[in-house]
């Protein structure tokens, strides 16, 4: 009769268990499920319509800021502002691929919607960032190397003087013109990786944005989105204007960053009846490419943006300046926190 015992204490805890876990199975089973929450498609269309009005507006105008401002002689490559700006551009950037890419990232890769083998047993997220950073320092690398090496080749005079065009030549002009091909040579590829890195993401949130039909989800977006777009078009402009492309490419690099997102707006309203973000084959391919996004801007923020200017002799030699520019950057890598938490993005 032992075994027959009533125990209730078992029971309470056991009951207890149940219902403690069981809400943890169902959302586990339902966050795969399409979800049709808070969903007015009519409504919905309209705050797409106004995100993608004001998201290329902020994108435009932060792109081409530091385009428009380049002759400024007040903000000239010596002047101590361009050093501020270009640490608060390089904090958004840094933060756009720490608080915002990399996290949305994880979460897609580590969805209880993927497989556990081999999405669970493995920090994925992390491998994909930091191979992105690697082949972006190792295409930087041949691409530089690969214009030095073609500029060795022409045998360029070093020393005394050569007949050019009826007039003379100093070696040593040969070798500032040669330093300075160089040099914009890797400041153009620094631009086109960067865009790469950031219009990757920018396409996949304006997806998401226009997949969603819950107004509720899209309305605070909007600002969000907007501010967002803004802070890194200016990051992105201030390293266009330093590749000094000519007028057409930088154009066609101002538009192709503007027209991303709402793009990506426009590709999710259509396909919004068919699109499940909670799928496993766009939860990978999400995570994979927001991956690498990340994996991208935090390599180009701290190398390409931050260390060449930190290092500058004018910036080291100059405590105030210094000061300053820690100052800026922490201040841009605080604005895309606060979008972070704010706007969930």
């Amino acid at each position: 009769m032992s075994n027959l015992q009533f125990h209730p204490y078992r029971i309470f805890t056991i009951s207890s268990l149940v219902i403690l876990f069981q809400p943890l199975l169902v959302s586990s089973r339902c966050i795969c499920e399409k979800q049709y929450k808070d969903e007015n498609t009519s409504q919905a269309v309209t705050y797409k319509a106004i995100a993608m009005a004001s998201i290329l507006i902020a994108s435009a105008i932060g792109v081409s800021l530091p385009l428009l401002l380049k002759n400024v002689s007040a903000l000239g490559p010596e002047r101590a502002i361009y050093f501020l700006i270009k640490a608060f551009a390089a904090g958004v950037i840094l933060a756009t691929g720490f608080l915002h890419i990399l996290p949305d990232a994880y979460d897609s890769l580590k969805s209880p919607c993927l497989s556990e083998n081999p999405w669970g047993g493995f920090p994925f997220t992390g491998f994909i960032a930091m191979m992105a950073a690697i082949l972006t320092l190792m295409m930087e690398a041949f691409a530089t190397g690969y214009h030095r090496r073609s500029e060795l080749r022409k045998a360029l005079p070093v020393n005394g003087d050569e007949e050019s065009d009826g007039g003379h030549l100093h070696g040593s002009a040969f070798v500032l013109e040669r330093s300075n091909s160089s040099d914009l040579i890797r400041q153009r590829v620094i631009s086109q990786v960067l865009e790469l890195g950031i219009v990757v993401h920018s396409v996949i949130i304006g997806i998401s944005l226009g997949a969603s039909e819950s107004p509720k989800t899209i309305k605070p977006l909007i600002a969000a989105l907007s501010f967002h777009q803004f802070f890194e078009g200016m990051g992105l402009g201030g390293c266009i204007s330093q590749a000094k492309y000519k007028l057409k490419a930088t154009i066609i690099m101002v538009m192709f960053f503007s027209l991303t997102t709402p793009t990506g707006i426009a590709v999710g309203l259509g396909i919004s009846k068919i699109y499940d973000g909670n799928s496993p084959t766009a939860l990978v391919v999400q995570g994979v490419l927001n991956s690498a996004s990340a994996g991208i801007l935090i390599y180009m923020a701290l190398v390409d943006l931050l260390a060449t200017d930190f290092m500058n002799p004018k910036l080291q030699s100059n405590v105030r300046l210094q000061l300053g520019a820690y100052a800026t950057l922490l201040l841009g890598a605080a604005s895309m926190s606060v979008l972070a938490k704010w706007g969930g993005i």
